[in-house]
Order: structure tokens, then sequence, then C-alpha cells
């Protein structure tokens, strides 16, 4: 059997090729933030929490009270004794957690998604609306609201005491279901200079960076401040920091090519090796012994004209052990990646003896390259 390695898509290349600096970097300051709410969901078809956990009636009563309900001697889900008692109807409710990713220079007026989860008893969200709730930042000032009939996309069908769910019915989705109230502060245009933040920390990559912006900019236009950050002089109008970033960003500059490195997933057999794996000198071999153990049931009778005797069971077990005879294999020093898939490939391994094999070569201390397992 053939072992089938997925590799990375440089492999074909014998030089790393040009990307724009917006694919290779971020702005520092320029993301999003993470709201968070607690809220109801209402108009559900008995899916609701109804009297299981106390906060839900609790929520519902105190928003019909600021609603001018006259809810005086009305109980919640639960008395104070802690035993249920008669109660505002909570069968069509539910108690949710609203989550919403706030983007960067996000202005007020404007809309964006945000996630609804049920925390409480709620069997299903479907055909629910969620009323008025507050989205909160990190320092707990309200950033956005949100309110809507939510989507959810799944199902749960009981019957004759089968259960069958699609999907996850205790979570939904309002598209553009909140508006932002409050805008979040950016350095963007405070700043004197712009910092770019290499995704994947690289010293070479950031000396790149900042000889390409220099080259075009002028001296000392960029600086780099480790191997991740780069400090980049910009205009002081935000017109023309804006323009001046669009040019930035479009710069094509050769990243570093990334260390070695060799993934594997042991659960899918999946291989990823990168371009630059090396191995030292080092001889390997491989293959499985299987042992095969056969037994024949088998039954002893005493002779029919014996004076004395009895009938005994007996069981005969048969072991073989079958050793293949593999050859090894050599790897010469500073063999390459396409040198080590040809060598293994010629000893017909599986995708499971090929991890044991890179583990071993790892443990040994001839492959020149990082071993990760997910």
């Amino acid at each position: 059997m053939r072992v089938f390695l997925l590799l990375v898509a440089f492999l074909a290349t014998t030089h790393a090729t040009a990307d724009r600096i917006k694919d290779l970097t971020t702005v520092a300051g320029v993301r999003s933030n993470q709201l968070i709410g607690y809220g109801l969901v209402v108009g559900l078809n008995g899916t609701g929490d109804g009297g299981a956990v106390p906060y839900t009636g609790q929520s519902l009563r105190s928003i019909l009270g600021r609603l001018g309900v006259n809810v005086d001697g009305v109980l919640s889900d639960f008395d104070v004794a802690g035993t249920q008692a008669s109660s505002i109807p909570a069968d069509n409710v539910a108690a949710v957690m609203v989550t919403a990713s706030l983007p960067a220079f996000a202005k007020p007026g404007q809309n964006i998604d945000v996630n609804i989860s049920t925390i409480g008893a709620a069997s299903s969200l479907r055909g629910g609306t969620l009323i008025m709730t507050r989205l909160r930042g990190v320092d707990g000032e309200v950033y956005a609201l949100a309110q809507g009939p939510l989507t959810s996309t799944g199902v749960e069908v009981n019957a004759a005491g089968d259960e069958i769910t699609i999907g996850v019915p205790t979570s939904g989705r309002i598209p553009n279901g909140a508006t932002v109230e409050r805008m979040v502060e950016s350095p963007f245009n405070r700043s004197e200079y712009i910092v770019l933040n290499v995704s994947t920390g690289d010293f070479t990559t950031s000396k790149e960076i900042v000889d390409k912006i220099n080259a075009i900019f002028g001296e000392a236009t960029a600086s780099a401040l480790d191997g991740v950050s780069v400090a980049v002089k910009a205009p002081e109008d935000p017109n023309s920091r804006v323009s001046f970033l669009s040019l930035l960003e479009n710069l094509e500059v050769t990243p570093g090519e990334p260390s070695a490195k060799i993934v594997i997933n042991s659960r899918t057999g999946t291989v990823v090796i990168s371009r630059n794996v090396k191995v030292t000198a080092a001889a390997v071999t491989h293959g499985p012994i299987t042992v095969t153990v056969s037994a024949t049931n088998e039954v002893s009778q005493a002779n029919p004209f014996a004076d004395t005797g009895r009938t005994v069971e007996l069981q005969n077990a048969d072991v073989a052990i079958e050793e293949p005879a593999n050859k090894m294999f050599l790897f010469q020093p500073g063999v390459d990646l396409r040198e080590i898939v040809d060598a293994v490939n010629e000893t017909g391994a599986t995708p499971s003896s090929l991890i044991a094999i890179l583990e071993a070569l790892k443990s040994s201390g001839s492959l020149r390259a990082e071993l990760v397992v997910i």
C-alpha cells in the first residue's frame, strides 16, 4: 500500500512567492471587540424554560414591571421557600445569552449580527423572538442593542420514545440583529506611527517588510520593533493616512520561509510535512509482527469395550508467528522531503506506520524538524 502524504502547497516551487503586506500583517488597534448580554426569547411553542429555572420568571416579571404591567402579588417561578408556585407562565420564554462581535470603526446606527444561546432548560429556540437586550463590552458600557426574530436551523423531534435531533435547536442567530449605540475609540488617527503586526512572527518577514516600505517611501519610514511588529511613520491628516495605508497594504514582499515542521493528525492519519524538513544519517526498518491463533475443539471418548473411562473435551490450539522481511532503508545526511517520501513509500508503510517512523526519527535526534501531533 502506498502512503499518501498531504504536502504543503509550495512544495513544487523552489522559491517562496510574494505576498501582499495586508495578507501578512494586521494593523495594531484595528480589531473587533466582543460584546455580551443577557436577554429573553419569547414566542416559543412550549419549548421554553417553564418553571425549571427561577431566573427566567424573575426576568420576565422585571421586564413587565418596567413596561407598566402591574405584577404586584404575582410570584415568580419559585417562591421564597424555593417551592414551585402559581407564577407567570414561562413555557414559551427562554433565558438566553446574546453575543456579538463589534467590528473596528463601527459607527452608531450600523447593524451587526448577534448569536443567541440558551442557558436554562429550553429545548428549542425555533420560532422565537429576542426582546430588547443590551450588549456590553469588557468595560461594562452598553455598545449595542439587540432585538428581533431569530433563525434556528436545529430541529428536535420526539415520538414513541425515540428522539431525533438535527443541528442545534438551542442556539440561533439574528443577522443585523443589533444596532450599534457607541463607538469604540481607536488609536488609528491619534498615533504618530502605524504599527503592523506580522501574523506569523518571523524576523525575516519583518525585515523584508521594512526594506520594501523604505525602498518605496524613503529611508527611515519604517523600522522593525521586533520579530512581530513594524512601526511606520504615517501622515497626520486622516484622509492622507487612509490613502497611505491603502498603498502600504498592497505592497508585495517575499516572506521568510517557515521553520521546519511536521504536523500529524493521529485520528485521521493525515501527515503534513513542510519543505524545509531534513533528516541526518539514519537507518530505518519497520514491519508488523502478525500472531495467528487457531483453536480446534474435539471430544475424546472411552473405547466401547473398556471397563472404565469417560468422555473428555479437548481443545487444541495452533500458534503461528509471521514477520514480513521488510528491507531497511538508509537516509543520507541532509536528505530532503522528497527523498523521505520516496523512501517511506518504497516500504509500503501505512499512514499509522509512517507516524511511528517519524516519531522514532525525532526521538533518535535524526529528524531536523518540529513534530506536532494534533
